[in-house]
């Protein structure tokens, strides 16, 4: 069955960066497009970068313009999808999770209904 594997969260301070890692198994990476959604305690999971119509078709949320980039890798047999965060602020501070949509789905945006897997999230924190 496909899986999503989440690596690179952690703690950092503000103004600081992180790299996040996604590698996806058993998934057909032409057939689906990658995002990063984040979620903390007590709000609905948002989208924050993400791959829509194609590989040149990117959404950034609002909040994360300027100092996040998706970025993946379909090279090999698996695909990883990145998400390198810079200039990290107290706000950033969440479960992020990489997340898989069929291509025809994902022209719509970074819905999370529309998600079809979704993997288990790597903690992210940002102190002040």
């Amino acid at each position: 069955q496909v899986q999503l594997a989440e690596s690179g969260g952690g703690s950092v301070q503000a103004g600081g960066s992180l790299k996040l890692s996604c590698t996806a198994s058993r998934l057909p990476c032409n057939s689906y497009r990658m995002a990063w959604f984040r979620q903390t305690s007590g709000k609905e999971r948002e989208g924050v970068a993400g791959f829509l119509r194609d590989d040149d078709d990117i959404m950034y949320a609002d909040s994360v313009k300027g100092r996040f980039t998706i970025s993946q890798d379909k090279s090999k047999s698996k695909c990883i999808l990145y998400l390198q965060m810079n200039s990290l602020k107290p706000e950033d501070s969440a479960t992020y999770f990489c997340a898989a949509r069929v291509f025809v789905r994902a022209a719509a945006g970074m819905v999370e209904d529309l998600v079809d897997y979704w993997g288990h999230g790597t903690q992210v924190t940002v102190s002040s």
